[in-house]
């Protein structure tokens, strides 16, 4: 009966982890796949302890599903970090460059990709 519960309550954390997986547009928060991951962590290894083979799997496979949403959640922090520097870098551009860039004036023979201009 035990192993039961156990595989049925770790099958539902598999359909969760699976549909975030699914859902492109969702990005875990870290503490929730630092959550996740010690939670599913901790259910295999007493699964093992308890030699409940199926629920230590479909906990395993939840590991698989956390394991790829917390790959994403970097990729997606790390892509917020860079835009955060690219802002903050072209707002400490003196004014009038950045008027002149605004007005579509060039204001020095170097182009945008840092060749000369002829």
């Amino acid at each position: 009966m035990v192993s039961l519960l156990l595989s049925v309550t770790f099958a539902c954390g598999v359909v969760i982890a699976v549909a975030h997986v699914i859902n492109r547009n969702f990005i875990a928060p870290v503490y929730d796949v630092l959550a996740n991951l010690t939670a599913f962590s901790c259910a295999v290894a007493a699964s093992l302890l308890l030699d409940h083979w199926v629920p230590a799997m479909f906990s395993a496979v939840a590991i698989v599903c956390w394991l790829l949403l917390a790959r994403r959640t970097l990729l997606a922090r790390r892509d917020v970090t860079h835009q955060r520097a690219e802002h903050v870098a072209a707002s400490r551009r003196p004014w009038w460059l950045l008027a002149d860039r605004q007005a579509g004036r060039r204001t020095s023979p170097v182009t945008d990709d840092g060749l000369h201009e002829q």
